[in-house]
């Protein structure tokens, strides 16, 4: 029995997605702890925009809930037992959890890239059983240990930050790279502090809401750029994108993924500059592909993440991110507070990130 903590056998409990709009704390039978594996008690887990579409809609893109499902996927805690052949990890590690298991046979994950795996089994992504639990088992080798100065709530955020991290490396963001992040929502936000540690030296964030431009002001962006949702206003708005960068765009982030941002993205990057189109809003697009690649502006894509966590925590350990002005909204772990934490991030407003502390 951990520190504290409450014994094995004491019913673990979870935030089961029962229904659209409907979240249940019921009882969540672990799976046998496997000799590479480690029980994890839960102590921060976040809400991410996927978890409300799923909770809203029972469907998140192509991914549809079919029957009671676990959710939660950002996630840290502290290891309670570890499996037979596991090293790496001890009874009492502070952890970040990365939540996708590949099978390491397929072709991409021979290639590193384990992210595409098409068998990959992610957290909360159905049938997949999430992480808004006291407990849960997790192979030991997605079990990041903390370093002492980085808390609990912050090791959860390396999931989100990993987004931004994957992006930066696959535009190949340098010293001599400036940024334009279209959407200042938190994966925007995430990215946005990725940039700047990767070194660009001028980074600009457009955003329909002035909230959260400011928010983006105060966590760094150089200068901001509010837009309208209409698409006649595009000319007018790269052009003050440009006046705002005062230099070509070298690499654009679009955060949102909807008609008119990608839209902004193309026009906006420089000829021979590159579009890395990370938001999902709008799964099939009309954009002006063909002046842009008579540009040589590449167009590139991410998917989730892979090798990111080590970076991640050592980007929070020496301070050259700083997530914790991100965490907005902390909820415990009842039935109302479940259901007011996601009510919380579905509103949107000021709420950035929402966390549990468990």
């Amino acid at each position: 029995m951990g520190k504290g903590g409450m014994s094995h056998e004491e019913e673990n409990m979870a935030a089961w997605l029962m229904g659209i709009n409907t979240l249940k704390i019921q009882p969540f039978k672990l799976p046998p702890l496997g000799p590479h594996d480690v029980r994890v008690r839960m102590k921060a887990v976040g809400i991410c925009g996927s978890d409300v579409h799923y909770l809203k809609a029972m469907r998140c893109a192509d991914f549809i809930v079919t029957e009671p499902m676990v959710i939660g996927h950002e996630c840290a805690g502290i290891i309670e037992e570890v499996g037979s052949e596991v090293r790496s990890l001890v009874a009492g590690d502070r952890v970040a959890l990365e939540p996708g298991i590949s099978c390491w046979r397929c072709p991409p994950c021979k290639e590193g890239r384990y992210n595409l795996c098409p068998e990959m089994k992610f957290f909360a992504t159905p049938p997949v059983h999430g992480s808004l639990a006291n407990q849960v088992v997790h192979p030991a080798d997605l079990c990041f240990e903390l370093p002492e100065n980085v808390s609990l709530e912050e090791g959860a955020m390396c999931e989100p930050l990993s987004v931004g991290v994957h992006a930066c490396r696959r535009a190949n963001i340098s010293p001599e790279m400036n940024v334009l992040v279209m959407g200042a929502g938190p994966i925007g936000l995430v990215t946005m502090l990725a940039a700047r540690a990767f070194g660009a030296p001028r980074i600009v964030v457009v955003d329909v809401d002035a909230h959260r431009l400011s928010v983006a002001k105060e966590l760094g962006a150089d200068e901001t750029v509010q837009v309208s949702t209409d698409d006649k206003d595009v000319p007018e708005e790269v052009e003050q994108i440009s006046k705002a960068m005062d230099a070509g765009v070298d690499v654009t982030f679009d955060c949102a993924g909807f008609n008119k941002t990608m839209t902004t993205a193309l026009s906006a990057t420089k000829a021979g500059g590159k579009v890395c189109l990370v938001g999902m809003g709008h799964g099939v697009m009309t954009v002006p592909l063909t002046p842009a690649a008579a540009r040589e502006v590449d167009v590139i894509g991410i998917f989730r993440y892979k090798n990111t966590w080590p970076l991640c925590l050592e980007f929070l350990r020496s301070g050259k991110i700083d997530v914790k002005p991100l965490i907005t909204h902390r909820f415990g772990f009842s039935q109302k507070e479940v259901e007011d934490a996601f009510e919380t991030s579905a509103r949107g407003g000021n709420a950035i990130k929402v966390m549990f502390n468990l």
